[in-house]
């Protein structure tokens, strides 16, 4: 079951949130045009988090094959284990 949230707009706010949703005729409740704002905000974030990580991603992606290097896994893992037994003492 959902939980609900209650949220009053008074003034201006009150107002404006009216005009949307009884002119405009695009929403038929209150409740709906902030389920709306809501959803919009939401893709708008995911949106943001996507570029994010295509930006940091971008250098990798379009970088020439003589730039990569190879990497053993097992010499890093035993790297890792050696730095992190010098830091516990």
């Amino acid at each position: 079951m959902a939980a609900g949230v209650n949220v009053r707009f008074a003034g201006e706010l009150q107002g404006f949130i009216q005009q949307r949703v009884l002119k405009s005729g695009l929403y038929s409740s209150t409740s709906e045009y902030i389920r709306d704002l809501v959803r919009r905000d939401y893709e708008n974030e995911e949106q943001r988090k996507w570029a994010w990580l295509k930006q940091e991603l971008s250098a990798g992606a379009t970088a020439d094959e003589s730039e990569f290097v190879t990497l053993d896994a097992e010499a890093l893992i035993t790297q890792a284990k050696k730095r992190k037994k010098a830091h516990a003492r």
